[in-house]
């Protein structure tokens, strides 16, 4: 089983110490959001074959990822790099720091570890096409070599985004924009070029309507790519969690609600003020990444199996946060 850690949240930023105790402890808990059954997520051998991190900051995290390695377990690293304006992202890490983490992760692990996610692209007055591409440009200049693949998605304006964005429009004085699938599809295309000037293999995240000539299928739970890095197979089915997801099977250990990034843009918050409360309230020595309060002390624990849909199939009706 493939470990997601997590698209719901930043863990590697905000909550990798009590990733490691977990690690350390070989499980974690969670709560099905169907029926509230606890469940019990096996984080150590045989069950576990490797871990994709999701994350802006790996920067708090690379003390661990050796341990992690040591541990015999291989991981991918899925690092989103947008240097956006602080209104769009306004507690982001500077991308300039981020970058020369994916250049540490490409040195001391390897190129196929780190995978460079430019998403999700959104389109607004601080932020129109000819800034995407000068923007894109330079930081596949600044990553070539350090990665083999970029990963872009485009903003889908589901309720909580709009909310967000809308706030986000009147309080720092901007216009966001929608364009037309063409126009997003030429915007792919200009990417595919870019990328393959440095060396990168442009994938598109659950968007088949802009898998232009040259562009991939994202696949962002990867076996084939752990695979690669631990020169073992790697046990998982090629099923993502909706109709245009290119994933392997996983089971994704995080919460929505929980990461205070900030990002406007992002589909597992919906709140920022409460996921900085729960960031606040956060016990790292807890089986569960956030104890639920709804669920007894002595309720029945079931083994886990692979994830529940991803991307929406567990009620939510989100898509990945990118965290």
């Amino acid at each position: 089983m493939i470990i997601s850690a997590s698209y719901k949240t930043d863990i590697p930023t905000f909550y990798g110490k009590w990733f490691m105790n977990r690690l350390r402890a070989g499980y974690c808990k969670m709560v099905n959001p169907y029926n509230r059954q606890v469940i019990r997520v096996p984080l150590d051998h045989p069950e576990t074959d490797g871990f994709v991190f999701w994350t802006k900051n790996i920067g708090p995290f690379l003390p661990h990822l050796r341990e992690v390695k040591d541990r015999g377990f291989p991981f991918v690293v899925q690092h989103t790099i947008n240097a956006y304006p602080k209104a769009l992202e306004y507690s982001v890490v500077n991308a300039r720091k981020s970058v020369d983490h994916m250049r540490k992760i490409s040195e001391e692990f390897g190129p196929r570890v780190g995978v460079w996610r430019y998403d999700t692209i959104v389109i607004s007055s601080l932020t129109p096409i000819d800034f995407h591409l000068r923007n894109f440009e330079s930081l596949c200049r600044d990553l070539q070599g350090a990665t083999d693949e970029v990963v872009i998605s485009f903003v889908h304006f589901y309720q909580k985004t709009l909310r967000n964005m809308n706030w986000a429009a009147e309080t720092f004085g901007f216009q966001w924009d929608d364009p037309s699938v063409e126009a997003k599809r030429q915007l792919a295309s200009q990417f595919v070029a870019i990328a393959r000037a440095h060396d990168m293999q442009l994938s598109v995240c659950s968007q088949r309507d802009f898998l232009v000539e040259g562009a991939a299928d994202a696949r962002c739970i990867d076996a084939d790519r752990l695979r690669d890095v631990s020169g073992k197979s790697i046990r998982a089915d090629l099923r993502g969690g909706r109709k245009e997801c290119g994933c392997y099977a996983s089971r994704d250990i995080g919460e929505y609600d929980t990461c205070p990034h900030g990002c406007v843009y992002c589909y597992a918050v919906l709140n920022r003020e409460l996921a900085q409360q729960r960031f606040k309230s956060h016990d790292p020595t807890s089986e569960f990444l956030f104890a639920p309060s709804t669920v007894p002390d002595d309720a029945p624990t079931t083994p886990a199996s692979v994830q529940l849909p991803l991307f929406g199939g567990d009620g939510t009706g989100t898509t990945p946060g990118t965290t």
